[in-house]
């Protein structure tokens, strides 16, 4: 969904911090609006229970998973001083999500540094501003993911092999950049429309793979194609290769905020983003007003390094207008009998001098 609207461009994005964040507010969903969360993360079928009991047991595998790499997986929640918060949704996710939770003056400036400092620590320096100040008034809640990963390549490319080469971009045009390169030994594969490739990091835990479309199939339409069986399909075609001329970019990509409302509301999660939406497991009134994301990666011949944030934004619905009666304009008045509607007396009032 993202991709379609960036069809062109460079696409970078951390779905375990999508996905994570907004499933620590899918704690606090009810209803239909817990069913739209459920329908656009996945989760139909299964229980909160059976999802919980999943992200309890995942995040501390992914930690632990190897020791030569360097993977941290942070969350928190912010809210508003005074508001009373379901204290099962706060346990909750202090459980199943290690969650920090903070209660913070919104009104305060000082506030938004306080959030973004702590983004910045837990991405370390990569991403240091998602929340901009002044704080919204009617914003009651953010909830926030931080997924930072450092890995060393298995096999690091020779800084002596890169060299600059053409890079030719999805428009056709030639670039100049600098080209990584490595022959010998790679975990390989090819099938219809693909050639990928498997880069290890530290004790081979944790891999990127690249994947180079073939045959006439494009990049946009392997983004648009590839899911949970596709990609396993990709993973069990790789075997270890001899005499691989392998040549990748040497890269950094910078994904700035992007608002995944619309991405989020077309996959099926409509409900929680309106003002109707029913989050009573946090406290009445709420509905998420903005999911934003932001990712970045760095790629060289040692090995890469990617943060991703996540920030759900939670706002109270809009309490009706009150009634008003402004008299600050010409208007009429009268004086009337009750029981008959005898106007006694009738008047215009026009000036106030």
């Amino acid at each position: 969904e993202i991709n379609e609207t960036d069809s062109n461009g460079n696409l970078f994005l951390s779905p375990l911090s999508i996905s994570t964040a907004l499933t620590m507010t899918y704690n606090g969903a009810k209803g239909n609006t817990m069913a739209d969360m459920e329908r656009g993360l996945r989760y139909q079928g299964f229980s909160k229970e059976n999802v919980n009991e999943t992200y309890q047991n995942l995040i501390p595998y992914l930690l632990q998973v190897d020791k030569e790499v360097d993977l941290t997986i942070s969350n928190s929640i912010w809210y508003r001083m005074g508001e009373a918060i379901q204290e099962a949704f706060i346990e909750t996710n202090k459980q199943v999500f290690d969650a920090e939770v903070r209660e913070l003056d919104f009104s305060d400036p000082a506030s938004a540094d306080s959030i973004n400092q702590w983004i910045d620590d837990a991405t370390k320096g990569k991403i240091d501003r998602m929340i901009e100040p002044p704080i919204p008034a009617t914003v009651v809640m953010y909830l926030i993911n931080a997924v930072y990963f450092k890995g060393d390549w298995t096999t690091p490319f020779d800084k002596d092999s890169t060299q600059e080469a053409d890079f030719t971009n999805i428009a056709g045009a030639v670039q100049r950049t600098d080209m990584m390169g490595h022959y010998g030994d790679v975990d390989y594969g090819q099938g219809d429309g693909y050639k990928a490739v498997r880069l290890p990091y530290g004790k081979e835990k944790v891999s990127m793979y690249l994947l180079l479309p073939t045959d006439g199939k494009t990049i946009n339409d392997w983004v648009a194609d590839l899911n949970a069986d596709v990609f396993a399909d990709i993973r069990s075609s790789i075997t270890t290769q001899e005499k691989v001329d392998l040549r990748i970019p040497k890269f950094k990509m910078e994904y700035d905020i992007k608002e995944l409302n619309n991405e989020l509301i077309s996959m099926g999660m409509v409900l929680p983003f309106d003002p109707a939406a029913d989050f009573s497991g946090i406290r009445e009134g709420l509905f998420i007003s903005q999911v934003l994301h932001k990712a970045v990666i760095e790629v060289n011949e040692e090995g890469s390094e990617a943060a991703g944030v996540t920030v759900v934004v939670m706002e109270e619905s809009a309490a009706l207008e009150p009634l008003t009666f402004i008299a600050d304009q010409p208007f009429l008045f009268l004086i009337a009998e009750e029981g008959t509607g005898s106007i006694l007396f009738l008047g215009k009032f026009t000036s106030a001098e």
